[in-house]
């Protein structure tokens, strides 16, 4: 809550549930894991609460959201860096950290003058069980180069 106060943010009571249950809660969670958590823990903290809570805590940075290209979006405590493997077909998500992306972002920034934000980052491919699993998986040594 202190982070929250700091951010110029108030510590409302239903922004303290939502906050217990992003610390509790297993990796991301989407907007309604994280509603059915707080309102089995307090039934009368409406949906529209925690929506407008969330979105408030992606404001004051205190949160962070990730969309991950396909389904709802997802959220997670903005305490440290770190972006997202996707598996573009079994949807396996694979935290790495945002320090894999130094030189990338030294790249686009002298290349592009572009600077990257590596905790909002999201690298769509294959995770290694579905390239086993599959005869057509990605093989990045036939990307197309052209780009």
């Amino acid at each position: 809550m202190a982070r929250l106060r700091q951010h110029g943010g108030r510590a409302t009571s239903a922004r303290r549930l939502l906050v217990e249950a992003l610390i509790s809660a297993p990796g991301h969670q989407t907007a309604d894991e994280l509603t059915t958590g707080v309102q089995a823990i307090a039934p009368e903290v409406n949906r529209s609460t925690i929506y407008r809570n969330l979105e408030e805590l992606v404001q004051l940075r205190v949160v962070d959201r990730t969309c991950y290209g396909q389904g709802a979006a997802t959220y997670h405590l903005a305490t440290r860096s770190h972006s997202h493997l996707v598996c573009d077909h079994c949807g396996q998500v694979t935290e790495i950290p945002g320090a894999l992306f130094s030189d990338l972002s030294r790249t686009t920034l002298d290349q592009y003058g572009f600077t990257i934000e590596p905790r909002k980052s999201t690298i769509i491919g294959r995770c290694g069980q579905c390239r086993e699993n599959s005869t057509g998986g990605l093989d990045p040594s036939s990307a197309d180069q052209s780009d």
